[in-house]
């Protein structure tokens, strides 16, 4: 400024914009969860030339996809960085000591290498792809570690599953049109607790949204059951698209709850044509301003498709533009529990459904859950896979680490903003590795509390 020349040149040393990455490095030593990810895998290479460990590699990948990095070509810039070295448990984050010449200095794994990782799990071919996953136990393993992640004080467990789109955009295995979505895509199927995922399952567009619900159910409550008991109360909260007969025969014969929304029909609308009839006398008079609603509480059973006659609230509205006749089904009683009472069990619990639809927003927008871009499915889903887990160590990280800061109700992308992507100069003797962060780091109170209460969480 002023008289002051401005000059600029690469001699700054070893430098990283991601200082906050370590909070992924101390978390996963407290929790060792990507440890037990690399025990779902097996690894057929010839170990003496390995130089990276599937532990090593898995920690590298699903870290960068915390850190913003979505694609494997970032990888080949990031094996660079010593701080990302440190994440992925490398003892060498300068890479002085790789086997090859062309290799010195980059301690990391490249884009080849996680390619190969990630292509073994459609199956090995005895030369490249040595890397094998077991996908039962992976996927066992994302329940486990979701259902651990639920505070053990729970008294009521709401599982919220949905299914969403992911746009395709080549030949991908297991391509279909989709008429709703109005597009090639795969529709995966999600279940969340919170902001636990709990479930990630890759499915082609070729099924009915609800498809596998009452198998993954079995799973999942029994997983909840082992941990919490049979007092705890379960609660399957879910869109119209989930309320099928097979789904709440199954909740009530194992003592499951459901809240599901309904799709409205004629007969339905007939139900609350006196309540709607009675809402329009009280506009005109002047009596009540729009918007208007009412709820009506009763017992509907449909002519073919249900087996029983069950509980069903409806919500008489009028809006500026018209009637907006809503419905959900459920076993809640009102009885039991004044909280599920018609208007409160509409408003207060399903409609508290939407934040699961936040949930799947971070799982694509912020961790990249949609990256589906190679050719197999079985590739695909650990991908989806690697996401999930992911989304599981921030999760615990927002709702463990960061208590009490101003980020506790943060998205991941705003977790990531303020936490991850700090300045910081890495200095490297025979002794320690020392960060220094950026002086101007406009968050160090909500640091230094995130890394008090850290330090204070348990291992395991």
């Amino acid at each position: 400024q002023g008289s002051r020349k401005v000059t600029a040149d690469f001699s700054g040393g070893h430098l990283s914009s991601d200082g906050g990455l370590v909070f992924i490095r101390e978390m996963e030593m407290k929790r060792g969860t990507l440890g037990r990810l690399a025990g779902c895998f097996t690894d057929l290479r010839e170990q003496v030339f390995v130089e990276h460990s599937v532990e090593e590699l898995l920690r590298q990948r699903v870290g960068a996809l915390a850190l913003g990095y979505e694609d494997l070509i970032d990888h080949d810039r990031l094996r660079h960085d010593p701080l990302c070295a440190l994440m992925a448990g490398k003892a060498d984050v300068l890479g002085e000591d790789r086997m090859c010449e062309s290799d010195k200095g980059k301690a990391l794994a490249g884009h080849s290498t996680l390619n190969r990782l990630e292509l073994g799990a459609h199956g090995g071919d005895g030369r490249y792809k040595k890397i094998l996953a077991r996908p039962d136990e992976i996927a066992a393993l994302l329940l486990e570690e979701g259902v651990k992640a639920i505070p053990r004080k729970s008294r009521e467990i709401v599982l919220d599953f949905d299914a969403t789109d992911d746009p395709l955009h080549g030949a991908q295995e297991g391509a279909f049109f989709h008429g709703y979505y109005r597009n090639y895509c795969y529709l995966p199927l999600y279940c969340f607790c919170g902001t636990i995922p709990l479930l990630a399952k890759l499915r082609d567009a070729k099924r009915d949204a609800s498809e596998g619900t009452v198998e993954e159910l079995k799973n999942i409550v029994a997983a909840i059951r082992r941990r919490f008991g049979k007092k705890a109360r379960i609660v399957v909260r879910a869109d119209s698209g989930f309320a099928r007969d097979e789904i709440m025969a199954w909740c009530e014969a194992n003592r499951v709850f459901y809240c599901l929304g309904l799709a409205r029909n004629n007969r339905l609308v007939a139900r609350l044509g006196k309540a709607f009839g009675e809402l329009h006398a009280e506009i005109k008079s002047g009596e009540r301003p729009m918007p208007v609603r009412r709820f009506e509480d009763f017992e509907y059973r449909t002519r073919k498709s249900w087996s029983r006659a069950r509980r069903v609230v409806g919500k008489a509205e009028i809006l500026d533009k018209g009637q907006n006749p809503r419905f959900i089904v459920t076993n809640l009683s009102a009885e039991e529990n004044a909280r599920f009472e018609a208007g409160c069990l509409y408003e207060k619990f399903y409609c508290a459904r939407g934040e699961m639809e936040n949930r799947i927003k971070e799982a694509q927008q912020d961790l990249f859950a949609d990256r589906t871009s190679t050719h197999w499915m079985a590739s695909n889903q650990l991908r989806l896979w690697f996401s999930a887990f992911a989304h599981l160590m921030l999760s615990v990280l927002r709702a463990e680490v960061l208590r009490g800061t101003e980020l506790a109700q943060a998205t991941v992308g705003q977790i990531r903003l303020k936490l991850f992507k700090i300045a910081a100069r890495v200095k490297i003797s025979c002794r320690r590795i020392h960060l220094e962060l950026a002086s101007a780091y406009p968050y160090r109170a909500t640091f230094r509390r995130a890394w008090t209460n850290l330090a204070a969480m348990p291992a395991g």
